[in-house]
């Protein structure tokens, strides 16, 4: 087990951007420190560690393997182990050397440790989606606008060109208008996750730490690691997962806020006696004035709409836009002639390539938070878009729990339904406590 640091050992670092307010000088160090090493944790302080200005300085995680594995990583990558190695996320939060936290543990943890990092200075890449309920969302942006913290949701395809690029084609009016937006994501890598028994704590991982403020139960290698997002304490199943990428494209291109009604139906049709307890299969419906967005998920099959496994489809008057990860697409409609020119897919990687965009969307992310970090403007993901779109999935697995249609009131933040506005805040297990704002 790798010796933990002290915090009194990162003062040696130069104080300049410590709870900084005015923006960092170009020949600034910036400190970073990672909290949850595992998937996309990794990901990130990989895609952070690009750039030459960027020290990890400080790094948290609850499992032993992955605290030694990692620290050693990120040696290997930079050349320095952090200084700050422990299993305490609250250790991270004071230290004082620390520019910025990225969050990237259980979506049940990041509002916690996301505020206190505010509260502590530090400005903070918080994995997607923001948070686990209406009420943390909303915790975590007024905590951000009274602090003066700049918060970057991980939502990283808010800085990839091609999605860029074919928003501004939406916005052009060449389709139309636009009556729908469909929204889906069929993916086979999410199988079916077989019932196991209760057992004990792997070695070396504080159990208790990784529960937080969840409700305690025993441990359950299902509930662990990656499985974590198929159960309600801890995550909103393949919704919220992959919901927030793609919902926020579909808010983000016809301009909308939050929907006055949502309808779901869904449940477990592909796996019904597997251990997950949210949806394998979901059709989401949400409702505004002139148009819907529908959102449509299946766990463990491939063969999506318009033959891609993920994506949106703008579904307007003169042509339908199609998008996913791998580039854009307009299929005119066609009666007696075509009502407008197709537009042949433009693929990410040729994006990408004629732009000289190094990294890709993550690379790009980055870059953007730690722009935004010297200059105090708002990044491209910024903690009130990530509010916005983990709410939109909030609502509806709050109608697919309820099993019935809801209203929600955006102006007043309440449901129409008194079952609903129960699940709006989720009640902290002791000694944790919710970070009222």
């Amino acid at each position: 087990m790798i010796a933990t640091a002290g915090i009194a050992g990162l003062g040696a670092i130069p104080n300049a951007l410590h709870a900084r307010t005015m923006p960092v000088g170009p020949s600034d160090r910036i400190r970073v420190a990672l909290i949850g090493g595992r998937n996309m944790g990794w990901s990130n302080i990989q895609a952070f560690l690009k750039f030459p200005q960027v020290d990890c300085v400080a790094f948290c995680d609850i499992d032993d393997e992955i605290l030694n594995r990692r620290a050693t990583d990120i040696e290997k990558i930079s050349g320095k182990k952090p200084q700050l190695l422990t299993k305490d996320w609250r250790r991270v939060i004071d230290a004082r050397d620390i520019d910025a936290v990225i969050v990237a543990t259980p979506d049940h943890w990041h509002c916690l440790q996301a505020v206190s990092a505010m509260e502590a200075g530090k400005d903070v890449y918080c994995e997607k989606p923001l948070a686990n309920s209406i009420a943390e969302c909303d915790a975590m942006v007024k905590a951000a606008r009274r602090h003066n913290r700049i918060v970057q949701t991980g939502q990283w395809q808010r800085s990839d060109p091609h999605w860029q690029e074919a928003v501004s084609f939406i916005y052009s009016g060449k389709l139309g208008r636009i009556r729908t937006v469909k929204v889906w994501a069929y993916m086979i890598g999410k199988k079916t996750l077989p019932v196991q028994p209760d057992g004990p704590v792997p070695p070396g991982v504080d159990y208790e730490m990784w529960l937080g403020p969840a409700k305690h139960r025993p441990f359950n290698p299902n509930r662990f690691h990656y499985n974590f997002r198929y159960f309600w304490d801890y995550a909103g199943g393949l919704n919220s997962d992959w919901g927030v990428h793609l919902l926020d494209y579909a808010i983000h291109g016809m301009k909308a806020d939050l929907p006055g009604e949502v309808y779901t139906a869904g449940g477990k049709f592909g796996y019904p006696t597997d251990a997950m307890e949210t949806p394998d299969t979901l059709l989401t419906t949400y409702v505004y004035d002139t148009f819907t967005i529908t959102w449509d998920h299946a766990c463990g099959i491939s063969d999506g709409p318009y033959g891609r496994e993920h994506g949106l489809a703008f579904i307007g008057e003169n042509g339908t836009l199609v998008i996913d990860r791998n580039g854009w697409e307009v299929i005119p409609e066609v009666d007696s002639a075509p009502r407008m020119e197709a537009v042949p897919l433009r693929k990410k990687s040729e994006i990408i390539q004629g732009m000289g965009v190094a990294g890709g969307g993550l690379g790009a992310h980055v870059a953007n938070f730690l722009d935004c970090m010297v200059t105090r403007n708002l990044p491209n993901a910024d903690v009130a878009i990530g509010a916005r779109v983990a709410k939109l999935t909030h609502l509806a697995n709050i109608s697919c729990r309820l099993r019935r249609p809801i209203t929600w009131d955006n102006a007043n933040g309440i449901f129409g339904q008194k079952e609903a506005s129960e699940l709006i805040k989720p009640a902290y297990s002791s000694p944790w406590k919710f970070p009222e704002y």
